[in-house]
């Protein structure tokens, strides 16, 4: 099974990489970026016995502070 997980930080915590990412967009002209949020994705090939959401959840993420979105490719 092929599946990728997407992982951002929750809305209620600063992302200083997605503020520089926009002061930047806005430098270059695009003056309607309003918010970037930034993140990481992780494509993953697997069994199709593992336990992905424990994968994502304990491995991939900081439950703290990341949420995580879990799609299945096949």
């Amino acid at each position: 099974m092929k599946a990728r997980v997407y992982v951002t930080f929750k809305k209620s915590v600063l992302d200083p990489q997605g503020q520089a990412i926009r002061a930047a967009l806005s430098g270059l002209g695009h003056k309607g970026v309003e918010e970037v949020r930034q993140g990481k994705f992780f494509e993953i090939t697997l069994d199709a016995g593992e336990d992905l959401d424990a994968i994502a959840r304990d491995v991939l993420s900081n439950p703290v502070i990341e949420d995580y979105r879990i799609e299945k490719l096949d």
